[in-house]
């Protein structure tokens, strides 16, 4: 029997897949579809979702896809962008306005199927920059969204029940919209009609079939940092080809963490997972390859680049030419680099330089976890037997450190002490002081990669009010994608950006201070509670107290596609904030407050 399924249109947003993964927990089949697919095709399914867009703007451009959609008598529901073209094509308005980053509330109007058994008001997520100003002929207003104790946003939610038409200007597939899971099921099964008869057991099935079909008789070469998404590739490519045909390699690039390559190398031998096991002590090539090397982009590619050739160096020493590269790779690292038709680049995986894209387009390459987000990688874990602290380790990215290690060449005016201009009136009638720092990181604004300053807080100011302060500089304030909260609480009086690179040295205070962090959350219980929580070291000197800038990014989510910041017990900060300060070097250790968006989970 057929299941019911829901089109998800990828206009290349950030969470094009992520619905589609999100309307599969609901046990409905959802698949992607291309915005230049004939009309005929949609006909087949019993729901549209339109997905947001990083490189289409609904107010300022003819967008091309196959208006036709609109003529077939099956409900649909669009995100963001895709609000905004509902809007549109029904002879609605659409205009830049003011900006929303985050979490917002969303005050429900009306009794619309869309949102039948939520409260009257809804946490929601906002990115945007464009809102519809004029509802269509035939639509109502069924939500109005609020930050804070701001002005309403008009239009967040529109619909005309006959045509079945609805639109949300917010994201209700991230987990930040506390009820969005709600919002979804209203549409894909009580007004769509699907049966919920779809499970992951059917994903492991194709996933093992599609393994077997590319593999043919090649064996299987897999890079195997020891994370948890290379971990489970290893698992279902020994599954699905038998364990004498996957050859496990692990290199150490220099970039891990303390102590890490040794503990890798004897879990996998643990687990059973041994039998063609390889190591590779690669440190010193990596370092050479990134020295000097500053630009977070040039980085990254550096990094992925060297992998190849280890990995190429490894294959021909083993006699692996003939073999096809695997790789765990997620959903979020193909949409961060653009990995799909129209989504933007906001930061180049390890996994995704060039060179690795060549090899994916020549059939080179296996991903069988390539459609997945974290969450789902965790419970295919389970399902395949892994243990619970194999599977919920904190994600670790495959460059290590070499991204939470900032480089600069020391250019750039040193900030000084006080707030001006936009950040000024945003701070008015605070208890609080900030500044911008006089460096850049990246982040995601609109589903654009942006590289822009942070600004610091210090004063009395407590954790529960920060966090909608750094919400409201966002909204409030151009150019600044990220906020972090000066654990010291005195500020600076001069902050002065230098000259450094990757060096060894440096990245070994690194990972003593990524100990400290690790140690803390364990000794606190909270390992488990907080997703994941990178420390990253900014060439940046406070008042001339010494070289490194340190911050902790405590963060909770579930698909890294969005994030909150973890406000961690002062207890534990205190202990962190004492025991990286006394490391030889660091001028000052600060919390990130952001969101993603605005910034991105790791800094670079």
């Amino acid at each position: 029997m057929a299941h019911d399924k829901i089109a998800v249109v990828d206009f290349g947003g950030q969470y094009a897949h992520l619905i589609a993964a999100k309307v599969r927990r609901l046990h409905v089949l959802a698949e992607i579809l291309q915005p230049e697919d004939p009309v005929e095709k949609f006909a087949a399914y019993k729901g549209i979702i339109l997905s947001g867009s990083p490189a289409l703007s609904a107010y300022d451009e003819e967008s091309a896809y196959d208006k036709r959609i609109y003529d077939l008598d099956i409900p649909i529901l669009g995100f963001c962008f895709g609000h905004q073209e509902i809007a549109k094509h029904y002879g609605g308005a659409v205009e830049h306005t003011k900006r929303e980053y985050g979490p917002a509330t969303l005050e429900i109007k009306g009794a619309s199927p869309v949102f039948a058994g939520l409260s009257a008001k809804e946490t929601v997520w906002m990115s945007h920059g464009d809102t519809v100003t004029l509802l269509p002929p035939g639509f109502d207003e069924t939500g109005v969204s609020r930050v804070g104790a701001g002005d309403g946003h008009p239009n967040a939610a529109i619909a005309n029940e006959k045509l079945r038409r609805y639109g949300f200007q917010f994201h209700p597939e991230v987990d930040d919209t506390v009820h969005g899971e709600e919002m979804l099921r209203n549409f894909a099964v009580n007004i769509c009609g699907c049966r919920q008869d779809w499970a992951m057991a059917r994903f492991e099935e194709e996933a093992a079939e599609a393994i077997r079909r590319q593999a043919g008789e090649r064996p299987v070469f897999l890079l195997a940092s020891g994370g948890v998404d290379s971990t489970v590739c290893a698992v279902l490519l020994g599954k699905a080809l038998g364990p004498e045909r996957v050859h496990l390699l692990h290199i150490d690039n220099g970039l891990m963490r303390m102590g890490e390559s040794a503990m890798v190398v004897e879990e996998f031998k643990k687990r059973g997972l041994g039998r063609n096991l390889h190591f590779a002590d690669a440190s010193e090539r990596f370092l050479k390859a990134l020295s000097g090397v500053v630009e977070p982009e040039k980085k990254r590619r550096i990094i992925g680049d060297t992998f190849l050739e280890v990995f190429a160096l490894e294959a021909s020493r083993l006699d692996l030419g003939s073999a096809i590269l695997a790789q765990g790779t997620i959903y979020p690292d193909t949409i961060e680099t653009g990995g799909t038709k129209r989504a933007d680049v906001i930061k180049t995986h390890h996994n995704r330089v060039p060179a690795i894209t060549r090899m994916i387009e020549e059939g080179r390459v296996i991903e069988p976890l390539a459609e997945l987000y974290k969450v789902e990688v965790r419970e295919l874990g389970e399902a395949l037997g892994l243990p619970e602290e194999l599977v919920w380790r904190h994600p670790f990215p495959g460059p290590g450190l070499g991204i939470r290690l900032l480089c600069s060449d020391g250019s750039g005016t040193p900030a000084q002490p006080g707030a001006s201009g936009a950040l000024k009136e945003a701070l008015s009638g605070k208890a609080v002081d900030g500044a911008l720092l006089p460096i850049r990181s990246v982040g995601v604004k609109a589903d654009l990669r942006c590289y822009e300053q942070p600004v610091m807080l210090w004063g009395r100011i407590s954790l529960e009010e920060a966090e909608p302060l750094a919400a409201k500089i966002y909204k409030e304030v151009p150019g600044v994608n990220r906020c972090v909260l000066d654990l010291a609480g005195s500020g600076f009086m001069s902050a002065r950006p230098l000259a450094a690179a990757v060096t060894r040295e440096r990245l070994d205070l690194l990972r003593r201070a990524d100990q400290i962090v690790m140690d803390g959350l364990r000794r606190h219980g909270l390992y488990r509670e907080v997703w994941q929580c990178p420390t990253v070291l900014v060439p940046l000197e406070l008042d001339g107290k010494g070289r490194e800038f340190a911050v902790v990014r405590p963060v909770l989510s579930e698909r890294a596609m969005t994030c909150r910041p973890a406000l961690l017990p002062s207890t534990l900060l205190e202990e962190l904030r004492d025991s990286i300060m006394a490391l030889h070097g660091i001028s000052g250790v600060a919390l990130d407050l952001t969101t993603k968006p605005p910034g991105t989970i790791e800094w670079e």
